[in-house]
């Protein structure tokens, strides 16, 4: 579950994307587009800057530009709606304020307005993309206007955690706890909670995933030397290896398959028994 910020393609001109997605399960990320998402069926968990909410049928939550985010479907038949948008339609408007809690709690017929910037991302008539950035605006002055509202000043120590994040995973065979809680200048305890409250995960969980999905990715290249794997990717020992991998991938490193990917899988506890098709995560309607 390596963090990262997420790039968003739109198509041509358009700087808006909706769709419906079943058993959404997503990993540790940011963007710089917003995300608005609204539960059509079953119940997701929806963790958004250190602090997890659950959404059951008709609930909506809002991930603002640069939030830290996953999420987690609670069954296999939950259909989630998203509406993912360039922030600088909506940036000029706002200013220096952001939503007190991601969860909306008020009523804003997010299913109609779906439905109709649906219609325009499909009909594609002239100057389509303003036409949908329009109704984004429209739906997000209701959601502004009806929400408790705070500073959108993002905090340094936020930013900091961002870094760390990317950095773990493009150095993770160099990195121990301590020096973790060091870059974040924090002491033990408190990187501690700190990192947990964020991720869900604890630190030694998040760094081992690192290893292991550097680990795969030198497995494709056709790196054989089981030791040298292990060595390049810090995992200490050969045995200590070959735990981890098979625990987090459900294979030994001689036996991964070539079209392996590793995945939404580290986001449950090693303890469940291995099951990759509880987490299909599907894509089941798009404007695209």
């Amino acid at each position: 579950m390596i963090a990262k910020r997420e790039i968003r393609n739109y198509i041509q001109s358009t700087k808006v994307w909706a769709g419906k997605y079943r058993n959404s399960h997503n990993l540790l990320h940011w963007h710089y587009d917003c995300e608005l998402i609204y539960v059509d069926n079953g119940s997701i968990d929806v963790n958004c800057e250190k602090r997890t909410h659950r959404l059951k049928q008709g609930d909506a939550l809002f991930v603002d530009s640069g939030q830290v985010h996953f999420q987690r479907a609670r069954d296999r038949e939950t259909v989630l709606t998203l509406i993912i948008f360039d922030y600088g339609i909506v940036k000029p408007y706002l200013g220096d304020v952001r939503l007190l809690s991601p969860k909306l709690s008020g009523d804003y017929e997010i299913p109609a307005a779906y439905a109709k910037l649906r219609s325009i991302l499909l009909g594609k008539q002239e100057f389509y993309g303003a036409e949908a950035a329009s109704e984004v605006l429209r739906l997000m002055v209701r959601i502004f206007r009806g929400e408790p509202l705070t500073s959108r000043r993002e905090t340094d120590t936020s930013k900091t955690f961002k870094r760390l994040l990317e950095d773990v995973g493009e150095n993770c065979s160099d990195y121990t706890f301590d020096g973790a809680a060091a870059f974040m200048n924090m002491s033990d305890a408190y990187f501690s909670r700190y990192f947990h409250a964020a991720t869900g995960i604890t630190f030694s969980q998040y760094l081992n995933f690192a290893r292991t999905m550097q680990a795969v990715k030198l497995l494709h290249a056709g790196e054989d030397l089981i030791t040298d794997v292990s060595e390049k990717c810090g995992f200490g020992t050969v045995r200590n290896f070959n735990r981890i991998f098979k625990e987090l991938t459900g294979y030994t490193p001689k036996t991964l398959p070539a079209d392996f990917t590793l995945d939404e899988k580290f986001l449950y506890p090693s303890e469940e028994s291995f099951n990759p098709t509880l987490y299909d995560c599907e894509l089941i309607e798009s404007a695209d």
